[in-house]
């Protein structure tokens, strides 16, 4: 009698990739009804308003000159932070792992940073830049350690035996760093600079609450909450959520490109 195994054949991942999304959906659902209860059961606006009520708030923002260029002030900034811990940090946590002199000078440093908190680098900040840097500095200082961290393990990820092969057939420094270690490292930089995507759109609009440069995600959140306008300050905060999202996601296909082409 024959298998059924051997006719199965693989499973489809076209099925696990619709069950995932399906997932996602009711679970976004489940959230936006568990705030509409949450909303209808407290039934005060200035505490916790509606999703309908935050999405009419939103379309009616969306539109207008200053909510347009207060996400784009927004996004420049966090793209710049996010590109200068990119560069800093990969270099400076490479260096590392190739050095164990380099480490241990830049060890201090790095943990000096991961301790300090937000508010007090903010603050710090604050003091030292105008209002429209602020939050950049900030979500670069707060964003280095993490690249610098996983550069410093792709530097140490290449195999050994690979490299001591190089080494005994003389092959050029360049094309083993291009060759081996690189590659090596990639998934390592990848990942660290996945972190400090994401971390650096929370420390700009952060900053940007605190320094209240003039367009800014982060003004239109302190403003509208100063002037008790919560559904407002819902419709700036999805704005920063969805900020975030949106360009999280298009690292990640970036990402998988690049992995498919082998890069």
């Amino acid at each position: 009698m024959p298998s059924t195994q051997a006719t199965e054949g693989p499973p489809q991942r076209g099925g696990g990739v619709a069950k995932r999304r399906l997932v996602g959906i009711g679970s976004i659902v489940f959230l936006l009804a568990l705030w509409q209860v949450g909303a209808v059961a407290i039934d005060k606006e200035i505490i916790l308003p509606s999703p309908l009520r935050v999405l009419e708030e939103l379309i009616s923002l969306a539109p207008t000159a200053d909510f347009l260029s207060s996400v784009a002030a927004t996004f420049f900034r966090g793209l710049e932070a996010f590109i200068l811990s990119g560069i800093v940090g990969a270099v400076a946590g490479f260096a590392s792992g190739r050095s164990p002199t380099v480490k241990a000078a830049l060890a201090p440093l790095l943990t000096t940073i991961r301790a300090t908190p937000v508010l007090a680098l903010i603050l710090l900040a604050l003091l030292w830049f105008p209002s429209g840097f602020v939050p950049i500095f900030s979500a670069f200082l707060m964003a280095f350690p993490v690249m610098a961290a996983s550069a410093m393990q792709g530097a140490m990820a290449a195999p050994h035996e690979l490299l001591e092969m190089a080494s005994l057939f003389k092959v050029p420094r360049s094309k083993v760093f291009f060759q081996l270690r690189l590659p090596a490292a990639a998934p390592y930089f990848a990942a660290g600079a996945r972190a400090s995507l994401g971390l650096s759109w929370k420390v700009v609009v952060a900053g940007e609450v605190l320094a209240q440069p003039r367009l800014a995600i982060g003004s239109g959140l302190q403003s509208s909450r100063v002037l008790l306008e919560t559904p407002r300050v819902f419709a700036w905060a999805f704005a920063a959520i969805l900020l975030c999202g949106l360009t999280e996601w298009l690292f990640g296909r970036l990402v998988a490109k690049g992995a498919s082409h082998g890069l």
